[in-house]
């Protein structure tokens, strides 16, 4: 931020903040404002609407001291620079929080102008000058005899300087009048610039936002419904479509007065409609479908049918009719299917899932419609599933940048979009790809205006927090959830402590993924693993006394390194190293196996290892199809397996490989499985077709018990402590808002 030379206040809102004197204004009147917080609002100032990251923060105020101090101090000086400011966490006027990475100071800053209102002196080049002649030359004196062979050397020594000296000053002008015509052009050359077009709280998060063709309306949707919003005053709309539950804008038709909207009724079935704007009733287009987008000419839709994993791609007319399907189920996920800008072509991103849930083959495929064929156009592991084709023929998708938890591959990690020029007649890359946002937060439903000069997105900034709850026998009832730690970030529990007093987690809170021991009656956690390797699974030894981790493959290195580290502390040690470990799990004492499962693109082997030695033992039977989700029984005799929302658990022994199906007396699926401390129940996670989150416990005859729910928040896992009297689990949310990209 540029200095003032004679006034050093910066001004925001009703406040003012004088840098030199380190002293905060409301309204004239001077506000009690510690020195650390203040120092705290300084940096921001000097960064206005940029992110200040945690690491920014440490290395100039807290430079010496340990990561668990500067943790505390850096939050305790954001809570106390909030309180002067009247300012809130969940609904930030002034200081945003990006979780896990820092802050982003987001109101108006006024800076004043430079005291001498003058700008800086441009440098001027020095003028060329002729290299100086000799004396003699120049007076024609000699001081001997010439001979005319002699004057005819000289005369030509003497044009030849000048002729050099003329051609270092031309070209030194041409460099310098080309220099100023391509600063001159650069600095004319608009520079790409992000505004926040929605401004919600962090329990009120945006779902699903589009921008009109003509950039003058944003359509978006929170848990609350679905608005219409005109970006120039900011004046909001709600829109009411009867009988829906969820609304979600997908797209606006040409004329820019009707939206493609998904919307889910109350039975769980997800249509899509057309929703006037400008009066008439809304109309259901497709039953049992999902919108992606409207070609460019208004006429069609793309909508994906099924659920998960056998999706399949249909065409229909603008009024829901002449469906054309365009690929079989066999097994696919579809994310983003878009139209190329004259409707020639269709670009859609198709996940392939093997019978591990975490590994898939993720691809932009491109679609002719006249052939009917579609061929690959780009294969990333890190493909996310938003996309958008830009009028002047650029394909913009989303890459993750790093997935905290690498287990998870819940859609939560970080990303950013890219733009690769495509020809559309030819279907060919015409170009290299182009980076075209930055920084952290997942970016996503993108949506383009028809000029090409506005891409709206959504910045996903997740948050998931661990908590921990009192069970009673026979896990009839849980006890109020309490939070473990006020930390941010993304916090995961995998394992308890032998004594039922520690919580083992795994958390990105100082931007890498490291493994902490917390006990639940202490507000900080400790340090168990930290480098820069991540982890991707914790699970405790049968004992209790030491935690099992995974680390994925580094780059030059064959298979996943499982390791061991004592809970008491000490270095990690390598148990064995393997490719493809898709879970692994021990059972607890009396029985002591440890299974890993190994995952192909058709089923799961599990094998019997050592969790000392490493020798491993092939248990001799695996299981087919995509059971993403596996969990060991504590006793040892039984493995659970589940698929995504499926109402029925497979249980296969362990002695004899045979396998059963546990049909469940309920139509919720479940999210994924872990065993109750005594072998007869699984705790399970759930949501219900309006997105409401619980926690279920299963019993081995199907019954379902929901112990609790949360309307407003994602429900992970379930960890239970060795004595059964305590569960640990995680719950999820976040901030979300639609930004607007210009100038890209």
């Amino acid at each position: 931020m540029p200095q003032a030379q004679n006034d050093s206040t910066v001004r925001f809102g009703v406040f003012e903040a004088n840098l030199a004197s380190a002293e905060l204004r409301k309204n004239g009147q001077k506000i009690k404002l510690q020195d650390q917080p203040f120092q705290v609002l300084t940096i921001l100032l000097e960064n206005p609407g940029e992110l200040v990251t945690r690491e920014q923060f440490r290395a100039t105020l807290w430079p010496a001291d340990t990561f668990v101090d500067f943790d505390h101090g850096l939050n305790a000086a954001i809570k106390r620079l909030r309180d002067a400011l009247g300012d809130s966490a969940d609904s930030p006027l002034f200081v945003e929080t990006l979780a896990r990475r820092g802050y982003r100071f987001i109101a108006p800053v006024t800076i004043p102008p430079n005291g001498n209102g003058s700008h800086a002196a441009s440098a001027l080049a020095s003028p060329v000058v002729a290299p100086a002649l000799p004396e003699s030359s120049v007076s024609g004196a000699a001081s001997e005899p010439d001979t005319a062979s002699a004057v005819t050397t000289r005369t030509n020594v003497f044009v030849r300087h000048w002729m050099l000296a003329l051609s270092a000053a031309a070209l030194l002008i041409a460099g310098t009048v080309a220099g100023w015509i391509a600063a001159h052009r650069l600095a004319q050359r608009p520079q790409p610039s992000e505004t926040r077009l929605t401004n919600n709280p962090s329990d009120e998060p945006v779902l699903g936002a589009a921008l009109s063709p003509d950039s003058k309306y944003l359509a978006f949707a929170d848990r609350s419904g679905l608005f219409l919003r005109e970006l120039a005053n900011g004046e909001t709309h709600s829109i009411d479509v009867p009988g829906v539950v969820q609304l979600r804008p997908k797209g606006w038709f040409p004329d820019g007065s009707h939206l493609l909207v998904n919307g889910t009724q109350p039975t769980g079935v997800i249509s899509v409609y057309n929703v006037p704007l400008l009066g008439g009733s809304p109309r259901k287009l497709v039953d049992n479908a999902s919108a992606r987008s409207v070609s460019p000419d208004g006429s069609q839709i793309a909508v994906v049918r099924n659920d998960w994993p056998d999706q399949e791609i249909w065409l229909f007319s603008s009024d829901g009719q002449n469906p054309r399907q365009l690929t079989a189920a066999s097994g696919d996920v579809f994310g983003a299917v878009v139209w190329s800008p004259h409707g020639r072509k269709l670009a859609f991103i198709r996940y392939k899932y093997g019978a591990s849930h975490h590994e898939s083959e993720n691809t932009i495929e491109l679609y002719d419609p006249e052939s009917g064929q579609s061929r690959v156009i780009l294969s990333n592991p890190v493909l996310s599933d938003s996309m958008v084709w830009s009028p002047d023929g650029r394909l913009i998708y989303s890459l993750q940048e790093r997935t905290p938890i690498p287990s998870l591959k819940s859609g939560d990690g970080d990303s950013n979009f890219w733009a690769m020029p495509i020809d559309e007649n030819s279907g060919q890359t015409s170009g290299a790809a182009v980076r075209l946002t930055s920084g952290f937060e997942k970016k996503m439903s993108p949506s383009i205006s028809a000029d090409g000069k506005h891409l709206a997105f959504i910045r996903w900034n997740a948050i998931a927090h661990v908590y921990f709850s009192d069970v009673e026998p026979g896990a009839r009832r849980v006890g109020p959830p309490q939070r473990l730690s006020l930390e941010e970030g993304r916090n995961y529990p995998y394992a308890w402590s032998s004594d039922g007093k520690s919580i083992v987690f795994v958390s990105d809170r100082d931007g890498q993924t490291h493994l902490y021991r917390q006990r639940i009656d202490q507000p900080a956690p400790e340090l168990l693993v930290g480098g820069n390797d991540g982890i991707t699974l914790v699970r405790p030894s049968p004992d209790g006394s030491q935690v099992l981790y995974l680390v994925p493959a580094q780059s030059g290195q064959k298979g996943m390194r499982l390791m061991r580290i004592s809970l008491s502390g000490g270095a990690p040690q390598l148990i064995l190293q393997r490719e493809n470990i898709d879970n692994f799990q021990c059972a607890t004492l009396p029985a002591t196996l440890c299974v890993l499962g190994q995952a192909t693109a058709q089923d799961i082997h599990f094998i019997q290892f050592d969790p000392v030695t490493g020798k491993q033992t092939p248990l001799g039977f695996g299981v087919q199809g995509s059971k993403y989700n596996w969990s060991l029984s504590p006793d040892g005799e039984t493995i659970a397996l589940a698929q995504w929302r499926q109402p029925e658990i497979q249980l296969v022994s362990t002695k004899t490989g045979k396998s059963q199906t546990l049909k469940l007396q309920s139509d919720r699926g479940v999210a994924s499985l872990d065993w109750a401390a005594d072998s007869q129940s699984l705790w399970a996670p759930s949501s219900t077709f309006t997105g409401t989150q619980a926690l279920l416990n299963i019993d081995l005859r199907g019954h379902v018990r929901q112990l609790f729910q949360d309307p407003d928040r994602d429900i992970g896992w379930a960890i239970p402590s060795a004595d059964g009297r305590h569960i640990a689990f995680w719950e999820s949310g976040g901030s979300s808002n639609a930004w607007v990209l210009k100038g890209f």
